[in-house]
Parts: structure tokens; C-alpha cells; sequence
């Protein structure tokens, strides 16, 4: 990434979703050549709600659903949202399939980036330490601030799983809560 030649404009710099097109396309392109041996089939080419930006199987026939996020490292508010927990839990009956996070950590250089640091990461390696769930649909599971990325290489798929369950146990109640009061609000209203 570091050595792509101005990925930006003038008018498209200071806009993060611009940025992270801009990685998307050139990763898009890329990746395959860097997965090399360990790639058997895949594909850049997805419509934008698609919970995947980049998708391969490899050689025993995983599926690897890959999200690409990515993170100015100058900014003070990054919180975003990755997988939808309906969308997550679907693709994770199967057991050959991997939702993963290929995230680029990047600071602004002229009408280029420089990527000061990349995670290439299943999502159940990610630490419930740094994640959240957030109010949208079934629930968003979130980065709760992408400068603290916890990863635990331990955990089984399982085990997270579980732990997803818990914290959606204690999230929707939450929820039900915050609807009657706003439904008592508009009763009154």
C-alpha cells in the first residue's frame, strides 16, 4: 500500500470512506497474489451491502469472507461496525467458513497513505475486550475504538460464539427497555 502512487485527490483526502474505497480497490487487486498457493478461488467483486469485500477459499476448501476496514490514526472517534450478529451467526454454521478483518491502520501523506500497521484476523480472534455491540437491526458488532485492537489467539470459535450469546443475552433486554420508554414517550405525545 505504502508504495501505490497517489490514491487520493485534492476533493477525496480528508474523506474516510473515499480512503477506504480506495484500499478496498487496490487490496482487491493484490490480495491474491499475497495469498499466492494457499488461494483456490477467488473474488473482488461485490455489491457494496455485501458483508464481504474479498472472498477466497483455499486449498482444503475454506471460505474466507474478508471485510476491509479501514483507520486514520489521527482522528479521536473510530468505532465501526463490522458484521451484523444474524449475519455472523448464518455464516458461522458452517464450519468451514471464516469471517475475517483485514484492517489498515493509516496516516494521511500527501495525496497518498502510509499504512503504519495491518490486521489479518478472524473476527473470533478479536477479544470481547475491544468489542461492543451497537443498536442497528439484530445488533452491530463494533470495534468499541479501533486504536485499541485486542486480538487473542487462543479462544475457539466456540467458546466466542458463546461469549456472543451472553453479551446479545444482556444487550436486548437493554433494547426492550430503551422501546418502551420511547413508546410511553410518543403515547404522550
Amino acid at each position: 500500500m505504502n508504495d501505490q502512487p497517489a490514491l487520493l485527490s485534492e476533493n477525496t483526502r480528508s474523506s474516510p470512506r473515499a480512503v477506504g474505497d480506495a484500499v478496498q480497490k487496490v487490496l482487491g487487486k493484490e490480495l491474491r497474489s499475497i495469498l499466492g498457493d494457499l488461494c483456490r478461488e477467488y473474488s473482488a467483486d461485490f455489491a457494496r451491502r455485501s458483508m464481504a469485500d474479498i472472498e477466497f477459499k483455499d486449498s482444503n476448501g475454506a471460505v474466507y469472507v474478508v471485510d476491509v476496514k479501514t483507520h486514520r490514526l489521527d482522528t479521536a472517534f473510530n468505532m465501526p461496525n463490522l458484521i451484523s450478529v444474524e449475519r455472523l451467526a448464518r455464516l458461522y454454521e458452517r464450519d468451514d467458513c471464516y469471517f475475517v478483518l483485514l484492517i489498515v491502520n493509516y496516516r494521511l501523506v500527501g495525496m497518498g497513505i502510509h499504512v503504519e500497521a495491518v490486521h489479518f484476523v478472524p473476527i473470533e480472534l478479536l477479544s470481547w475486550g475491544c468489542l461492543t455491540i451497537g443498536a442497528l437491526g439484530w445488533g452491530q458488532i463494533q470495534i468499541a475504538n479501533a486504536s485499541t485492537i485486542i486480538i487473542d489467539e487462543h479462544p475457539s470459535r466456540k467458546k466466542w460464539m458463546i461469549r456472543l450469546c451472553d453479551v446479545l443475552l444482556q444487550f436486548y433486554p437493554k433494547e426492550i427497555e430503551k422501546l418502551r420508554t420511547r413508546l410511553e414517550h410518543f403515547t404522550r405525545v
